[in-house]
């Protein structure tokens, strides 16, 4: 399992197949883990896939003062400072992205700072805008604690982060909603900036955003297309994988003339 180190914390990450490169960037609950069906498709049309965890999620190391980062306003900023280390040292110059849910959140973060290695963004159930802070959100979304979970998804948070760490990061990510609870979350003064193509895929019926969120996202692009997908939660790429991945696919043919 290849780990380099970033900030002297350990981070896994995964390279498989060779061609253009298409960098996955996970959820704000799982890890790396959440491509297992999706990125062997992306790698059998001919791309490079790269995946990696962020830090403290999954086989990455959070450190002693994990939850002091996860809650500070500089959360953000460091997670584009990490990727960018990441990139520098697989020797990586312009890439896609794809992005679910807060992963989206990081790719437009990383492409306000560094939009010259970007060439395409595609996101899928992000959040566009809230009407109350994340942590108020949270609370309404999340009312059990761990133990009351259902075994499919205690399973899950298993999988991702081990036996040791499942319960305590569901309560930190589920609770407070780190940085991104202190205030109401809004990209869309953020979406104008954000030059490349980009591609907004949405659930119909997600428990978490309604998909009049991803119509919002889309409006706001200068580059935008908007992909729905009908009788579908938040995770698509558990619904629908290979659809998932030919949606991406797809789009990134339509804009190969545009980005050569």
């Amino acid at each position: 399992m290849p780990f380099v180190k970033i900030n002297e914390l350990e981070t896994y990450y995964e390279v498989h197949g060779k061609g253009e490169t298409i960098v996955l960037l996970h959820n704000g609950f799982s890890c790396a883990k959440m491509w297992e069906e999706v990125f062997p498709i992306l790698v059998e049309a001919g791309y490079r896939v790269v995946m990696y965890d962020r830090r403290g999620y999954g086989r990455s190391e959070g450190g002693p003062d994990f939850d002091e980062y996860y809650n500070r306003n500089s959360f953000r900023a460091e997670n584009i400072t990490a990727m960018e280390s990441l990139m520098q040292f697989i020797g990586i110059n312009r890439f896609h992205i794809v992005g679910q849910c807060e992963g989206g959140v990081v790719g437009i973060d990383y492409i306000l700072k560094h939009s010259h290695h970007v060439k395409t963004l595609t996101v899928a159930s992000t959040l566009c805008h809230s009407k109350t802070t994340l942590e108020e959100f949270n609370r309404h979304k999340f009312p059990k604690p761990f133990q009351q979970l259902s075994p499919e998804i205690q399973e899950k948070y298993f999988y991702w982060h081990g036996h040791e760490r499942a319960e305590l990061f569901f309560k930190l990510c589920s609770k407070y909603g780190g940085a991104y609870g202190r205030d109401v979350f809004d990209l869309r003064s953020l979406l104008s900036r954000v030059t490349c193509p980009v591609l907004v895929m949405y659930p119909d019926r997600g428990y978490f955003f309604e998909v009049e969120q991803g119509l919002t996202f889309y409006r706001h692009l200068p580059k935008g297309e908007l992909a729905v997908f009908p009788r579908c939660g938040h995770n698509i790429h558990e619904h629908y994988p290979e659809q998932y991945a030919q949606q991406a696919l797809n789009f990134l043919d339509r804009c190969k003339e545009e980005i050569a």
